[in-house]
């Protein structure tokens, strides 16, 4: 399978790719009152394979901040690999170093998807961050290990690869022509991982919160059948679900009216379902309150959800200002947003100097002595034994374009990293150049993705009894 540079499909091509694909779906959908709700895992659940039982809330805490890292130092190669001024003539490095739409083993999220006729259930990552749909297939003789069965296309009887020459192959970022003239995909990264295989459709099934199952057709997808890197063997594969042509949540497109969205419990409610929505299911309820609206706004590559961060507040402090898109050097100028929201990040990012400065009215609001972080990863935390559990901490307020004031509670803002210390749970993108908005911050809120108005909603919610 070749690893040449196709060039990324233009919007007209786009646009037709999502309209076959969603007249398909949309009979399939009036079935179940035009949306649905399935369950995402959290990795450290119990329902997960990926579940340590010796482990502990502090341990977890820690890897989950290395994957935030290793996460953003990927948008920030991705960022960089797509910027007009980096696309249009890649360098032989940037060619050999394309970023992948996948992160091996940083991922937070994992959702059953269920794949051919008859179907077959696979156990895969959901990810805000990757769009193409990929699961391991036979053959896989040069595979990393995977525990699960790997999907056998000559069992199902709607299996079918897509030609090169196919518009919905040059919605691949990167592709190349097999000996048949199958649409190959290679995607590689830094680590030395890399998927490669061949863009297929299949029918797609979900299994939904209430039993019924919902079934789409001709969906794009890999079919991977050569793999290397830092997988896990408990994984399969991936679902897409960012804003690129070739995601999930594109494929379905009007069948879903572009609308998704997630509803996930604390960390701390480890047998409490989080909730993926979608169509009707996926709108914040009218009225919801303390909803908040903001612009998704443009940017590179567009799997990513940027927005626009103009302030963070400290309550009883005062606010301090955000650095623009145009003074962040991640991004081109003509990129208005200056932060991404993933939900596959569990960690906030910002940018050092905003970091100091937040943190500076957070020690002259909370009076408790302050304390090194064990675990090295934040830069701010109190003693909090004694009369510390008592203390309240004040609300942060992230602050983003259209008047959207997102209001971070004790739980949204802080974490305990170690018994009796509390820490500020916003680390510093200074060396990594990308900030990021994780899923601590999300956590109790209702979120919501509408792709045709360009709009994010979240509003307060208690996603454990949803």
């Amino acid at each position: 399978m070749g690893s040449s540079t196709r060039s990324s499909s233009s919007s007209s091509i786009a646009v037709s790719l999502l309209i076959l694909s969603a007249v398909g779906l949309l009979p399939l959908l009036a079935h179940s009152n035009g949306g649905f709700s399935m369950e995402l895992i959290h990795r450290d659940s119990p329902k997960s394979p990926f579940y340590d039982p010796t482990s502990t809330p502090y341990s977890r805490l820690k890897a989950a901040a290395e994957r935030s890292r290793s996460r953003a130092i990927y948008f920030q190669k991705a960022i960089q690999a797509n910027t007009p001024s980096n696309s249009s003539s890649p360098t032989p490095a940037a060619a050999d170093d394309f970023y992948s739409e996948i992160t091996p083993n940083n991922f937070e999220y994992l959702m059953s998807i269920y794949l051919g006729s008859p179907a077959k259930k696979s156990l895969a990552i959901a990810d805000t961050g990757s769009d193409l749909i990929w699961i391991q297939c036979k053959p896989c003789d040069q595979c990393y290990r995977q525990t699960a069965p790997l999907f056998d296309p000559k069992s199902s009887s709607t299996y079918k690869i897509v030609s090169c020459n196919s518009d919905s192959c040059s919605a691949l970022p990167q592709g190349s022509c097999g000996s048949e003239s199958q649409c190959a995909y290679n995607y590689a990264y830094g680590d030395g991982s890399y998927v490669d295989g061949y863009l297929s459709t299949e029918t797609i099934s979900f299994n939904t919160i209430g039993g019924r199952q919902v079934q789409f057709p001709k969906s794009f997808f890999g079919c991977t059948h050569r793999s290397n890197g830092t997988f896990d063997e408990k994984g399969a594969g991936l679902v897409g679900l960012g804003g690129g042509q070739l995601s999930l949540i594109r494929q379905l497109g009007s069948a879903i009216d572009s609308k998704f969205s997630y509803c996930l419990p604390s960390a701390e409610q480890t047998s409490a379902k989080s909730r993926l929505n979608f169509g009707s299911n996926a709108v914040v309820p009218v009225g919801s309150n303390g909803a908040v609206t903001t612009p998704l706004l443009p940017g590179y590559p567009d799997t990513f959800y940027f927005l626009s961060l103009e302030k963070i507040s400290v309550a009883g402090a005062g606010a301090v200002d955000v650095k623009p898109a145009s003074s962040m050097n991640a991004k081109p100028n003509d990129v208005q947003g200056n932060i991404i929201i993933d939900s596959g990040t569990t960690l906030t990012l910002i940018d050092d100097e905003t970091l100091q400065d937040v943190t500076s009215k957070v020690v002259s609001i909370v009076k408790l002595r302050q304390v090194e972080d064990p675990s090295g990863v934040f830069s701010l935390c109190f003693d909090v034994s004694g009369k510390g559990k008592t203390a309240t901490f004040p609300d942060i307020t992230f602050h983003f374009s259209g008047g959207a004031a997102v209001v971070l509670h004790e739980s949204n803002a802080f974490v305990e990293s170690a018994t009796n210390v509390l820490c500020l749970a916003l680390i510093s993108s200074d060396g990594i150049g990308v900030n990021i908005f994780g899923n601590i911050a999300q956590q109790n809120f209702h979120v919501e993705y509408d792709l045709d108005a360009m709009k994010l909603t979240l509003a307060p919610a208690d996603c454990a009894n949803l």
